[in-house]
């Protein structure tokens, strides 16, 4: 068993890093070489604008290239709950914006010809427990009203012909809902910003961000300096670098994958006759789906740790324990990849963007920035370029998480009230 994510293991390479050294000014500095930097470096740079994107790692080597592979409409939280805290119009606008990035998405792949297997599969939340039917039908009869009118609510003898397994008592059909390849994505929409005149350098992790004057900065990297009239922070989960205003309002949480070896096409289709996208309904659930090289992509939030390698060794027993028990004919498939990845959390699940001290910034997806980070890269890179003057996350008072200045100690506390609320709700 590889400890790698599968989609970076099975990935082009990336041939569009500069090949020059860092030059002393651009028009606009990218912090961050994820789906939303680059998405923002593609835009920007045809738009005609100088932008130099930075990245600590390599391009693609976080949150955008060790995630699920799912690429879905629908909100990180309950539609239903949403709806009860801020009303039905804004919760529709909320799961509307997610619908734009799906679409987006779709035709960002088309536009610049990325081979990523990107096909619109529907997304089925699976019911866990009886209970969870009921909240599953409240979410129903919200999104027919104007908002989703093609979900469809599956009972359990219904769901018979969606999953091969008795786990659950029925589920929501989002139709709209996609999945694609993140490694191949990932690095074509690089490799595409590269082509548009985008200059990305990998390796320049940011040590020091320091505000001259309006929204110029001056960054300071591993590898030189550079001034920048304006700056935008896609940094994501990482809690690493000088950004403690952000740092104490994303809270880095672990998301872990095991990936099957190939499985027999009869097998996987007699389980998953519909190759949907799944999540489960509980707290500490899961989600999968399959490749086009018939692997078995199951995944969930199995501790609330972060991800390193022994992290994702342990997480990985007990996403094998959770397959089993989902589907007991896998028992014996052998698992082929298995790692983890960090999501950037907000209190509410919902992203957030704006400026802040002179920095534009875009972040907090919650396990929910497939498609919003590389819509909300375009939308950022309008507003950079004075294309726009709002974003569908804008928010005037961001508050910081009381206690949190980015180590997430409460980690393990917030595990045991989820299992709790799993057991007993």
């Amino acid at each position: 068993m590889k400890l790698e994510s599968f989609w970076q293991a099975t990935a082009p390479e990336f041939t569009g890093a500069a090949s020059t050294p860092l030059p002393a000014h651009a028009d606009v500095v990218v912090i961050g070489g994820g789906f939303t930097g680059v998405s923002a470096a593609l835009n920007l740079a045809k738009s005609g604008v100088d932008v130099v994107l930075l990245e600590r790692d390599q391009v693609m080597s976080q949150a955008s290239g060790r995630n699920g592979g799912h690429c879905n409409t629908g909100l990180a939280q309950n539609f239903a709950t949403l709806v009860a805290r801020v009303g039905l119009e804004e919760a529709s606008r909320c799961y509307q914006a997610f619908d734009n990035a799906v679409n987006y998405v779709g035709r960002l792949i088309e536009d610049e010809q990325i081979d990523c297997d990107f096909r619109r599969c529907g997304k089925l939340k699976l019911a866990s427990k009886p209970g969870h039917l009921a909240g599953l039908r409240a979410t129903a009869e919200l999104l027919r009203k104007g908002v989703d009118p093609d979900v469809v609510l599956l009972s359990k003898d219904e769901l018979r012909t969606e999953i091969g397994s008795d786990a659950f008592h029925g589920g929501l059909l989002q139709l709209r809902g996609g999945q694609m390849h993140m490694g191949k994505f990932g690095i074509g929409l690089a490799n595409a910003a590269a082509r548009a005149g985008a200059k990305i350098y990998p390796e320049h992790g940011v040590t020091a961000l320091t505000r001259l004057n309006g929204y110029r900065h001056r960054i300071t990297t591993t590898q030189g300096e550079i001034t920048a009239d304006k700056v935008l922070m896609a940094t994501g989960p990482s809690n690493i670098g000088p950004f403690p205003w952000f740092q104490r309002r994303i809270v880095p949480v672990g998301s872990f994958i095991v990936v099957t070896a190939p499985l027999p096409e009869a097998q996987l289709r007699a389980l998953l006759p519909q190759d949907r996208t799944y999540v489960t309904s509980l707290n500490i659930g899961n989600y999968f789906r399959t490749t086009t090289d018939n692997r078995l992509v199951f995944g969930g939030r199995a501790r609330f740790a972060v991800s390193n390698p022994t992290s994702d060794s342990r997480s990985g027993d007990i996403l094998k324990a959770s397959l089993k028990q989902i589907f007991p004919a896998l028992e014996r498939a052998p698992i082929d990849y298995c790692w983890g990845g960090m999501v950037d959390m907000t209190a509410d699940r919902l992203p957030r963007s704006g400026e802040h001290d002179g920095v534009f910034y875009t972040l907090g997806y919650s396990g929910h920035g497939s498609q919003m980070s590389v819509w909300m890269g375009r939308v950022m890179a309008d507003l950079l370029a004075e294309k726009r003057t709002d974003s569908p996350w804008q928010c005037d008072k961001w508050r910081p998480l009381p206690g949190y200045y980015g180590t997430p100690w409460f980690l393990p506390v917030a595990g045991l009230y989820y299992k709790a609320k799993d057991r007993f709700c």
